[in-house]
């Protein structure tokens, strides 16, 4: 009995670590598209995606009024209106779908099941489902703070382009005196 005993225990244990190898393994394999799928399904990546749509419109309808502003004595009354819903039908025609699918082997080579799977379980959790719900306004009001940030500081480096070009014209203006002339 007492080798029975021990003749199921050990084998107890080898079916554990058997069991246990095998789910490490599946984590650790690569994202099947089915787990990709899942975890866009789960960051509501349609929803994001409409809402990236009328983002995408909002500053294109703006270049359109700023070219018909710069141009109407030229441009027929309704350019603007006929233009913006020419671009709003590239956009909702645009392959989304197809694209999306795309994108998919990205995942798959970055992530592996075991990954998918914990974003997914994050992004359906309360916390996950707040960080996607706040996130556009959160996005918003970041880009509101970083924008005269970055507006400074690209007006330094144009500064700093506008000197170095003007050192380097002034330079080849010199090299050019200076340089004796040939004739034939």
């Amino acid at each position: 009995m007492r080798r029975f005993l021990i003749a199921v225990i050990l084998s107890l244990a080898f079916c554990w670590n058997c069991v246990a190898q095998q789910a490490a393994t599946n984590t650790d394999a690569p994202a099947s598209k089915e787990d990709v799928e899942r975890y866009l399904q789960a960051i509501n990546y349609r929803d994001m995606l409409n809402k990236m749509i009328d983002v995408m419109s909002g500053p294109m309808h703006q270049m359109v009024h700023e070219q018909y502003m710069k141009d109407k004595d030229r441009l027929p009354p309704d350019f603007e209106a006929q233009t913006n819903q020419r671009v709003d039908a590239m956009i909702k025609d645009m392959p989304w779908d197809d694209m999306t699918q795309a994108m998919v082997p990205s995942y798959q080579k970055h992530f592996t099941k075991g990954d998918m799977d914990t974003l997914t379980a994050f992004y359906t959790s309360p916390t996950g489902e707040k960080v996607l719900r706040e996130m556009p306004a959160i996005m918003a009001e970041s880009m509101q703070t970083m924008v005269p940030i970055m507006q400074k500081h690209m007006e330094a480096v144009n500064r700093s382009v506008q000197q170095q070009i003007a050192g380097m014209l002034k330079q080849s203006q010199k090299t050019q005196s200076q340089s004796p002339t040939v004739k034939n």
